[in-house]
């Protein structure tokens, strides 16, 4: 959870990049609307504690600012518009949440309400707020000038029917933003000098679907730019296709770090979950990526406790740590999303569920160890974060400096040591390695 505070206004951001990215557009809404003392929630439903969190901060809101306008937007506020209007907060929907009308002082405190969306901004009603039919086209999201790296938004939505996934409810199908616009966002990223591009989305590798271009394509056009640094976020690994896989082992300035949304290693839990790969795919492609680039990192979601996972369901994906090389393991617990068909399914129970995230956890944490002990005493390319001492490897391997850099350069450093889960890094060069 991230917040900015701006004159009274403040944007807290819960969950993914994507909503990092689109609560710069929502700062920007609300301070072109010239509202005061607001606070807006940028909610996550992708478990059901990513929920209670945004529960508990608008209750806590309310509560320590009474006489604040506080707004909820987001997956969350998508999902359960009825619960934070009866508590007494603002309801915006995600096609309006970057909307400058969406945040106008217009409301009295004393009669909040659901904001329907991107043409009704105001609803007169007290029902649900509408979560399917979101058809508004997509404008790339660009995170703050405040942060190192940016975090671009190209695609919004979700046009798959994973049966634990409550995303299409919440932000309806996949939209993508033109190319034009992406580069246009880029340019003004590389324009105030941030030096890494993060391209985000809820299914990113599915750009251009609805337009008849591609996630490769998309890159190409950025890398036409003087971009020094460009990151991929999590892609489904049946969409990386030839082209796609030419740039993330050929290309330089596309870091040597992928992250697959796998979900699973267990081919009648990817069956039951719909996933469009199995487990054959998932470690034939990490060994055709690694091959092919050895430096690549790979990072993967992982999710414990699926409904009907028995103990050999689970020791295949625990085994699948190592036969992809998981490095960065992104993993949680399975929760039921109502009105998704696995909440329907017999569930393995919390517990189980925790535990064996805890067990998963634990096995990708030695892992990313190991492979950590085997950086020390090479040199590295780091961007170098706001703190000015740590920072990020082209592999995403974390670092922290022994010696002050300017935050936002790109400097070249000796690893000479692991601390934990970062890496002890040495400055080679006194100056930023810029182009």
């Amino acid at each position: 959870m991230s917040a900015s505070l701006v004159d009274r206004q403040e944007v807290v951001n819960f969950g993914c990049r994507l909503n990092i990215a689109e609560g710069e557009a929502i700062r920007s809404a609300v301070e072109a609307a010239g509202a005061r003392d607001t606070i807006v929630f940028n909610s996550c439903a992708v478990t059901d504690e990513a929920v209670r969190q945004a529960r508990q901060a608008v209750r806590r809101a309310l509560r320590e600012r009474p006489g604040a306008e506080v707004v909820v937007t987001g997956c969350a506020a998508e999902l359960e518009a009825e619960t934070f209007a009866a508590m007494g907060a603002r309801v915006v929907s995600n096609d309006a949440k970057g909307l400058v009308e969406s945040y106008g002082n217009t409301v009295s405190p004393r009669r909040r309400g659901p904001i329907s969306g991107a043409l009704h901004l105001e609803s007169a009603g007290d029902g649900p707020l509408p979560s399917q039919g979101h058809t508004a086209s997509y404008t790339p999201a660009l995170s703050g000038a405040d942060h190192a790296r940016a975090f671009l938004g190209v695609q919004t939505g979700c046009s798959h029917s994973c049966t634990f996934c409550a995303t299409v409810l919440a932000r309806g199908t996949a939209r993508s933003a033109s190319v034009d616009a992406v580069v246009a966002s880029a340019q003004t990223a590389l324009d105030r000098g941030q030096r890494e591009i993060i391209l985000t989305g809820v299914d990113l590798a599915s750009y251009g679907d609805d337009s008849g271009t591609s996630l490769a394509t998309l890159v190409e056009a950025l890398l036409a730019l003087p971009v020094e640094r460009l990151r991929l976020s999590s892609l489904d690994p049946d969409r990386i296709d030839d082209a796609l896989f030419a740039l993330l082992t050929q290309e330089k300035r596309v870091m040597p770090h992928v992250h697959l949304s796998l979900q699973a290693g267990d081919d009648m839990v990817l069956t039951r979950m719909k996933r469009r790969h199995r487990r054959a795919d998932a470690v034939r492609l990490t060994e055709r990526l690694k091959a092919a680039r050895a430096e690549i990192a790979v990072g993967a979601d992982l999710i414990a406790g699926f409904p009907t996972e028995d103990e050999a369901m689970f020791a295949n994906s625990l085994a699948l740590i190592d036969d992809c090389d998981i490095v960065f393991g992104h993993i949680f617990p399975y929760s039921p999303r109502a009105g998704t068909p696995a909440a329907r399914m017999p569930q393995v129970g919390r517990t189980m569920a925790r535990e064996r995230a805890a067990v998963l956890r634990e096995a990708n944490a030695r892992r990313r160890q190991d492979w950590l002990d085997t950086q020390i005493g090479r040199t590295a390319s780091m961007l170098v974060e706001r703190d000015g001492v740590s920072g990020h490897a082209e592999n995403f391997a974390a670092m922290a400096l022994t010696a002050p850099a300017a935050p936002g350069t790109v400097i070249s450093v000796r690893l000479t040591a692991r601390d934990g889960d970062r890496m002890i890094a040495t400055p080679t060069q006194a100056k930023d390695n810029a182009a």
